[in-house]
């Protein structure tokens, strides 16, 4: 609450960080698989004596440095962007714990765009051994800072000892920080060999396509066999309300977490009986399907990664909306508004009942809610009463486990309660006889004669 509350109009801010995000994530793990892909595919070319194949992890190479060092750093600093007006407190938190990691993870980012420069330039002037070396050096670079950032983001999830003994290390070394290493690097080997279809897609040599599509084919079926299994280790480690969350808890979030395993299946099915049995007759349209497919299995996995965290930014330390748990007690007495210092109004203005309202609502819940778009409270709250209202800020957490608790005042709660209602507002009853209503006809009696 230390900071202003940046509100983007219909989107919201969460959906903001999710679109950048998800488009990062589908490139940043090709930045990683890609980068094993070309040097084993170079060694592979080299070894057969294959000079097409060579020729075409040439071209590989151009199009995964333009997709890798372009979009990729661009939409890693939009992601920094976006976190830093949505969630600055969180953001704070994490670079104060992890003030060393992210130094050390930027001089591997550095190595790695370095390494990429000279391997793509490297073509034709540098021997093949060294060539080699330089690949191999991007790929250690780029999982090393694959390694050290989900690291920072398992921890976020599962910081594990790190809230009863902070440090660096019980930070960075929380329980979900291997399994989740390894369904990362996963799925980094099946982009690699998703990204590898679509370029393999528009050879013209039959010979040459039919070999690299069946071969990219295979890093996509190794990627996904790995998957499923390290994503039960993952699952063990976290905080049963957050299984619980993606396993019936809340609906939403168990319908994207099933959407999930289904694109996930259909990425398998589709490469298994398209490109892997029949190499031949794959063309750049059934590449382009399997590609969508699987950003659709990115979108859904990470949006549940996301979602199962609920009610907090970080686990059991930081609500999604900044507060921290352990200033729970003295924000209740003291007052949101009193605590917020990016507010107009400190205290509840009895002249302005609704504007403190709003400001509350700004302070509280607009980390997750918007008004008229995204996830919408007006939506949310159509049809409550005040008492209906009142009843749920009460209970709020303890009616649904994903959100955190009102915390402030009476005056507050009354407020925002005051609010939410005005939002829907209820038409007033119109007299008989005015316009567009019909008088009340009177109804005949049982045994009235008739005429």
């Amino acid at each position: 609450m230390n900071y202003p509350v940046w509100e983007p109009p219909m989107l919201g801010g969460g959906l903001v960080i999710g679109i950048i995000a998800i488009l990062h994530v589908f490139v940043s793990h090709f930045a990683v698989g890609g980068g094993l892909f070309l040097p084993i595919t170079e060694r592979k070319a080299y070894r057969e004596k294959n000079a097409a194949l060579l020729d075409y992890v040439k071209s590989h190479s151009k199009f995964f440095v333009l997709v890798v060092l372009v979009f990729g750093a661009v939409s890693g600093v939009g992601i920094w962007w976006s976190i830093g007006l949505v969630n600055p407190e969180a953001t704070a938190t994490l670079i104060h714990v992890f003030v060393w990691g992210w130094a050390i993870e930027w001089v591997f980012f550095i190595v790695e765009i370095a390494a990429a420069f000279i391997y793509y330039y490297g073509w034709d002037r540098l021997d093949p051994k060294t060539h080699l070396m330089v690949g191999w050096i991007y790929f250690a670079s780029a999982w090393l800072s694959l390694f050290v950032i989900n690291g920072i983001l398992a921890f976020m999830l599962t910081p594990g000892r790190w809230i009863e003994s902070p440090s660096f290390w019980t930070a960075f070394f929380n329980p979900s920080m291997l399994p989740s290493c390894v369904v990362r690097t996963a799925v980094s080997v099946a982009l690699a060999g998703v990204y590898g279809l679509v370029t393999a897609s528009t050879l013209r040599d039959i010979a040459l396509r039919t070999e690299v599509v069946r071969y990219a084919a295979k890093w996509v079926l190794v990627g996904t066999l790995i998957i499923p299994l390290a994503g039960v280790w993952y699952i063990s480690t976290l905080p049963p309300m957050a299984r619980e969350i993606s396993m019936g808890a809340a609906p939403a979030v168990t319908i994207f977490a099933g959407l999930s395993i289904f694109f996930s299946a259909l990425v398998v099915t589709f490469t298994y009986f398209g490109p892997y049995q029949h190499p031949r007759y794959f063309n750049l349209t059934f590449a382009f399907v399997i590609a969508v497919l699987a950003l659709s299995t990115t979108g859904v996995t990470e949006w549940v990664r996301e979602a199962v965290r609920k009610p907090y930014i970080i686990y059991n330390y930081m609500y999604a909306n900044t507060l921290r748990v352990a200033d729970l007690s003295r924000v209740r007495q003291q007052g949101v508004l009193e605590s917020a210092r990016f507010v107009r109004h400190h205290q509840v203005d009895p002249l302005k009942p609704l504007e403190s309202g709003r400001e509350v609502f700004r302070v509280q819940c607009a980390s997750c809610h918007t008004v008229d778009g995204y996830n919408s409270i007006r939506f949310a709250v159509k049809g409550w009463s005040s008492d209906m209202i009142e009843y749920q800020l009460l209970h709020l957490n303890e009616l649904k486990g994903f959100m955190p608790p009102f915390v402030g005042t009476d005056a507050e709660r009354q407020a925002l309660r005051d609010w939410l209602l005005s939002l829907n507002p209820q038409p007033a009853p119109r007299e008989p006889g005015s316009p567009g209503v019909q008088a009340e006809t009177p109804a005949a009696s049982p045994g009235a004669s008739k005429p």
